[in-house]
């Protein structure tokens, strides 16, 4: 009996997901869940339809969405990121649902109503990378979309995404295409709050990558593990990654009052890990230290 063959289509995909949810759900957890299926039902679902989309599936904080044409998908972004924009203009800071989306072309392989494959991953991916209120794009989208939209871009050069093994062309739709509202400032929660942000490989080797991205994603963990701390999820800390980090933005986009960040740098047998902790706030490191292992003993 021949093997059935895989289905496979070429798809413009949009992933989008809400900037600190973590915290906005430990802020009101019923009000915020109640605002995000009112944005979905009144705005969000609609201007999927007016572009021709399809919803995929929703994943807590964030969609993934399906279009024919990268052109469809951009406009549909910049409509989204416009439209919440106008709404937050009416909400409290601390209460405003601010996305990020990424948009990428690729082919993708069809389950049923779901959608798979490097297409769906390189959009996640991108979507971690655009700014609150913004959208990031791959070079194949803009090469297909550039001249056909009311939106400026700008290069955000080529960036090595996790688990991809090639490294992608990037493009940014201008903060003032999408015309989107002051980056989000969250109010301080009532108990110590850090955010631990990607340690930077120093050793030039991209390969290297996972190491440092674990330890930081080990310490968050750790410092999950204690309640009378706030500690803001992974997937909001990674946003900086590979980017110039201004500690006092950080905090005030995240809404801590403390910024953990270092660096990994291995040779041979030994790693040498530099931590540093900045009150965020006053813009002053309160702790640093180094550390020298042998590779065996790391764990």
């Amino acid at each position: 009996m021949a093997e059935e063959r895989v289905q496979r289509r070429l798809a413009a995909i949009l992933a989008a997901d809400v900037v600190g949810y973590s915290r906005l759900m430990g802020e009101d957890e019923t009000g915020t869940l109640a605002a995000l299926k009112e944005l979905r039902k009144t705005f969000v679902d609609p201007v999927i339809a007016e572009y021709r989309g399809r919803m995929v599936k929703l994943m807590g904080d964030g969609a993934l969405i399906e279009f024919a044409s990268a052109v469809d998908a951009v406009e549909c972004s910049v409509a989204i990121q416009r439209g919440v924009a106008e709404r937050n203009l009416k909400v409290p800071d601390n209460k405003s649902i601010i996305f990020r989306i990424g948009v990428n072309v690729g082919d993708v392989i069809i389950d049923g109503n779901d959608i798979y494959g490097d297409g769906v991953n390189v959009a996640s991916r991108l979507e971690e990378l655009a700014d609150p209120g913004g959208i990031c794009i791959s070079g194949m989208v803009f090469d297909q979309v550039k001249g056909k939209l009311d939106a400026g871009f700008e290069d955000f050069g080529t960036q090595h995404l996790k688990n991809m093994a090639d490294p992608v062309r990037t493009y940014r739709v201008t903060s003032e295409s999408v015309s989107h509202a002051p980056p989000a400032h969250f109010s301080m929660p009532t108990k110590p709050s850090i955010a631990v942000l990607p340690f930077d490989n120093m050793s030039h080797d991209h390969a290297q990558e996972y190491f440092s991205d674990g330890i930081a994603e080990d310490l968050t963990t750790a410092l999950s593990h204690f309640e009378w701390l706030f500690v803001i999820a992974r997937n909001s800390a990674f946003t900086y990654k590979g980017k110039a980090v201004d500690v006092r933005r950080v905090g005030r986009e995240l809404g801590v009052r403390y910024v953990l960040e270092g660096s990994v740098r291995r040779s041979g047998n030994r790693v040498r890990i530099s931590a540093q902790l900045i009150d965020a706030g006053a813009d002053r490191h309160v702790w640093a230290q180094r550390y020298d292992r042998e590779i065996g003993d790391l764990f």
